[in-house]
């Protein structure tokens, strides 16, 4: 039987670099929920947060829901996941320095994540994208080590 997370375990793993899936309610009644894998940062202060272009399917239905899920999980045993679910505390543009290039290192590395941030910004991407920062207030865990031993 799967174990839960503590809370230091829990936030350790949604702190470590994983691709995580982001889930929201369609703004579009006739269509499902939206759901991407997104690159996202954490900390326990913080929240989650998230950059994309706000005109996207994916922004505009965090617009309108103002809250979303975060589903994050090792695809190597041991298996492990958390979903975090919780409002979208704040909205605002994409600073490249304070939020695109910390992310961009985070999941490509110091050289590659710096080009990667030249290229973004070369695109206009700070025009269109994004930071949206939720507080999660609802966490699922499981912890399958044990039953893989």
């Amino acid at each position: 039987m799967s174990q839960r997370l503590s809370r230091t375990e829990r936030e350790a793993f949604l702190s470590d670099v994983r691709i995580g899936v982001l889930s929201v309610d369609s703004d579009q009644p006739d269509r499902a929920p939206v759901s991407a894998p997104v690159w996202y940062g954490y900390t326990p202060e913080a929240g989650v947060w998230v950059i994309m272009n706000g005109r996207s399917r994916k922004g505009t239905a965090i617009e309108t829901a103002r809250r979303f899920v975060l589903v994050v999980q090792s695809e190597t045993i041991p298996y492990r996941y958390v979903t975090v679910e919780g409002p979208v505390t704040e909205i605002r543009a994409t600073d490249t320095e304070k939020d695109l290039l910390p992310l961009a290192i985070r999941y490509l590395g110091e050289q590659r994540g710096r080009s990667y941030a030249k290229e973004w910004e070369a695109a206009g991407s700070a025009e269109t994208d994004l930071v949206y920062v939720m507080k999660p207030t609802h966490w699922n865990t499981a912890d399958f080590t044990d039953d893989l031993a």
